[in-house]
């Protein structure tokens, strides 16, 4: 194991030339990062999860009933045996001849069997009580997190000159308030590559995964490598547009449409500027030339700056979205109901009882518990990226 770290730690490839891990070690007359401070976020991941429990359950709940936030779930479909074991057994989205057996079987037109399918996966969907909540946390965890990097960059040299993010690297001393920030943020992201299996289901969940990864990667090398400066840069840029987001879907789980619209709009404009202007013009600027032109190459640097390139395409991914979302929401007035709705529904008006194929069916579960619409809910696709 210890030949599998060294050789993994090489210092040709993680340092510039000439440097190696020992000039790093910390000293009573300056502290550098270390990797064993990195530990700490695994600990801290689990009280940030227990805290966000405690918040939701004791502050943000009470505050959506106060806002008179729906509390009850999508509509239930009606209890029906058959139907359920092939729901739970075999299929939630059965095809087209699967279909036809079923109604034969239920003497049920094909159309309410649909409903009844559309209605019971939406009943496994969250409620706008349970989305709101967590809309809440992200919103005061990003706001938190924001302010405080605001607070400490505006008194650093990087924030209004990036070539000061290499001025003296890589022997620049770890301030307290540095540390703090690294820490509260990956610990973010570790408690999110966790939360995310039982948090409310996505359309990009895969996209945020990988999101999540490289973020946790990128976080940890920079940390390791004491690439901390520009690593402050970009956390604050990321969490900005992220306040505006959850606002937005706050606003829109109240049913304050306006508000949500306009909230929407202003964190798409948000959005495209900070992460398809600023971040390439100034993050990626800086770390592909500036760096390159103070310290010359080094193998690590391809790595970085590979993980901040998918960054930049995941931007673009969801900036794509977001346009949709934007061009639609003016086109029809409102932002009435994203590409990634967590309800599905029907573009007709639904009836509240199957019509049977027979006027005198033997069948007595043959009912549904009735319509099956939409909240247009601001849900995410474009409305769920964290970063």
């Amino acid at each position: 194991m210890a030949g599998i770290l060294a050789w993994f730690w090489n210092e040709r490839f993680w340092l510039p030339h000439n440097v190696t891990w020992a000039d790093l070690q910390s000293t009573e007359e300056a502290a550098f990062p270390q990797a064993e401070d990195l530990y700490l976020a695994f600990p801290l991941a689990f009280c940030i999860f227990m805290i966000r429990m405690l918040f939701e359950r004791f502050i943000a709940k009470p505050c959506a009933l106060g806002l008179k936030v729906q509390a009850n779930g999508p509509q239930k479909a009606q209890p029906n045996a058959i139907l359920e074991k092939v729901f739970t057994a075999i299929t939630k989205h059965p095809d087209e001849k699967r279909l036809e057996g079923l109604s034969k079987q239920l003497d049920w037109d094909v159309r309410s069997i649909q409903r009844w399918f559309r209605q019971r996966r939406n009943q496994e969907k969250p409620s706008t009580l349970t989305k709101f909540c967590e809309s809440m946390w992200r919103f005061t965890f990003y706001l938190y997190v924001f302010t405080y990097g605001v607070r400490f960059l505006k008194k650093t040299p990087w924030l209004w000159n990036t070539r000061q993010c290499w001025n003296g690297y890589p022997y620049q001393p770890l301030m307290p308030d540095l540390h703090y920030y690294y820490l509260v943020e990956l610990s973010f992201y570790w408690s999110l590559m966790f939360s995310q299996f039982i948090d409310i289901k996505r359309k990009d969940f895969g996209v945020m995964f990988t999101h999540h990864i490289v973020a946790v990667i990128l976080i940890t090398f920079s940390y390791v490598t004491n690439l901390t400066r520009v690593g402050t840069l970009t956390f604050c840029l990321h969490d900005v547009a992220d306040i505006v987001l959850e606002a937005a879907k706050m606003a829109n789980y109240c049913k304050c449409q306006k508000l949500s619209d306009l909230l929407f709009l202003t964190f798409a404009i948000v959005f495209i500027v900070t992460r398809l202007g600023i971040y390439p013009l100034w993050i990626l600027n800086t770390t592909l030339f500036e760096l390159y032109e103070a310290l010359g190459n080094f193998p690590a640097l391809w790595v970085f700056n590979v993980l901040l390139v998918i960054l930049q395409f995941l931007h673009w991914f969801w900036s794509y979205l977001i346009i949709k979302t934007a061009y639609k929401a003016i086109s029809k007035g409102k932002v009435a109901k994203d590409d990634r709705s967590d309800i599905e529904s029907s573009s007709d008006e639904e009836e509240t009882v199957p019509r049977s194929k027979t006027l005198h069916s033997p069948i007595t579960t043959n009912g549904t518990s009735g319509a099956n619409g939409t909240n247009g809910y601001l849900t995410g696709g474009t409305c769920s990226e964290e970063h």
